[in-house]
C-alpha cells in the first residue's frame, strides 16, 4: 500500500510538471535556465577547485597533516582525530556540499568511524561563509553581520560539540531513569584501511579530477530539476485558480507561502526571488538548505550506510534552534 501511494504521488508530480512545461514553455525555460546559470556561474568556480584539491589531499593521505595547526584545539573539543578535524575545517570553510563529500570520502576509506561520520555530516554541511556574507547578508542589507554569523555557524558548531562530546555522557546520566534496558555501546574507532596498491601522483590527480567533475555534474542536474519544480507552486498560486482562492479564504499570505516554497525547493534561486522582503524566513531556512541540498547530500553519501533520515532530522532541529535564536535577537 505504501509503495502504491508513493508511485501515485510521483506519477501525479511527473504528469503535472510535464503538463506545466507544455502549457507554460517560457516560464519553464526561465526556471531551468536559472538553475543552469546558478550552477555554471556560482557552483562550478566556487566548488570544483576545492573538490579537486580535497580529493588530492585524501588520495595522498595528507588530510591529517593539512590541519596540524587546528588539531590541538579541535581534537580535544570534538574528541576527533586529524581526519575529523579536516572535515570540520573544509565543511565550515567551503560550505555545502563539501562537508558531505569530504565526510563520505574519508568514511569510505575507513578513516572515520560510522558514528563520527554521521555526526560530522549533520553539522559540517552548511551554506558556505563566502556565499553567506557576499550574497545573503548583502541581499538582506544587514550592516552588522556578527549576530547573523553566530546564528549561521555558531549554532551548528555548538551542536557538533553536543553530538560528539556531550550527548553520550548525558545519555549515560539519564539511562538509569529511562524505561527499558538501553545499552550504550562504546564509541567505535575508525578501522584500519586495507593496504592498497601504490598509485602515482598523476593517477591520483586524474582520479581526483574525474571524481570532482562527476560530483559537480550531479549538482548541476539537481539544481536544474529543483528549480524547474518551482513551476508547480507558481502555477497553483497564479491568478484565478481554486488553490489561490482557498489560500485567500484561509487568510494565508500567498507571497510568504510562495517565498517559503521557493526557498525550500532550491535555496539560492528562492532567496534571489524573495529578495529582502522576508529576512526572517530566509535566515531560518538557510540551515535546512532546501530539498535540492538534501538530494545533493544524498548523491554525496550514496554507496555508504550513512543515514539521510538522521541528517534531515537533525537539520530540522538546527532550523528550530536557529528560529529561536533569531526570535530572541531580532
Amino acid at each position: 500500500m505504501k509503495n502504491l501511494v508513493k508511485k501515485a504521488v510521483l506519477l501525479i508530480l511527473f504528469l503535472s510538471l510535464t503538463a506545466g512545461m507544455i502549457v507554460c514553455p517560457k516560464r519553464s525555460l526561465f526556471y531551468a535556465l536559472t538553475g543552469l546559470t546558478l550552477w555554471y556561474e556560482k557552483m562550478i568556480p566556487a566548488l570544483l577547485p576545492f573538490m579537486i584539491l580535497s580529493n588530492l589531499l585524501i588520495g595522498l593521505h595528507l588530510t591529517d597533516s593539512f590541519v596540524f595547526f587546528l588539531k590541538p584545539l579541535l581534537s580535544r573539543l570534538f574528541h576527533l582525530n586529524g581526519h575529523g578535524v579536516y572535515v570540520i575545517f573544509i565543511g565550515f570553510l567551503c560550505g555545502f556540499p563539501m562537508g558531505a563529500k569530504v565526510t563520505a570520502d574519508l568514511y569510505r576509506r575507513h578513516l572515520l568511524s560510522k558514528t563520527e561520520a554521521q555526526n560530522l555530516l549533520i553539522f559540517c554541511n552548511n551554506i558556505g561563509p563566502i556565499y553567506f556574507t557576499s550574497f545573503v547578508l548583502m541581499l538582506l542589507q544587514i550592516k552588522n553581520p556578527a549576530p547573523f554569523l553566530v546564528g549561521m555557524y555558531g549554532i551548528p558548531f555548538l551542536y557538533g560539540i553536543y553530538l560528539l562530546r556531550l550527548r553520550r555522557p548525558l545519555l549515560r546520566l539519564i539511562a538509569p531513569f529511562s524505561p527499558g534496558k538501553r545499552r550504550l555501546r562504546p564509541e567505535l574507532s575508525a578501522e584500519v584501511l586495507p593496504q592498497q596498491p601504490q598509485q602515482s601522483l598523476l593517477d591520483i590527480l586524474d582520479d581526483s579530477i574525474m571524481s570532482a567533475l562527476s560530483g559537480i555534474a550531479k549538482l548541476g542536474g539537481y539544481m536544474v530539476l529543483f528549480n524547474l519544480l518551482n513551476l508547480l507552486p507558481d502555477l497553483l498560486l497564479s491568478k484565478n485558480t481554486c488553490f489561490l482562492s482557498l489560500m485567500t479564504h484561509l487568510h494565508i499570505p500567498v507571497p510568504v507561502l510562495l517565498a517559503a516554497v521557493n526557498c525550500l525547493l532550491e535555496i539560492t534561486s528562492g532567496i534571489s526571488r524573495t529578495g529582502g522582503h522576508y529576512p526572517f524566513l530566509v535566515l531560518v531556512l538557510l540551515p535546512f538548505g532546501g530539498f535540492s541540498c538534501i538530494a545533493q547530500t544524498y548523491s554525496m553519501i550514496k554507496g555508504t550506510d550513512l543515514s539521510l533520515g538522521k541528517y534531515v532530522y537533525h537539520k530540522c532541529i538546527l532550523t528550530l534552534l536557529t528560529a529561536l535564536y533569531y526570535l530572541l535577537i531580532l
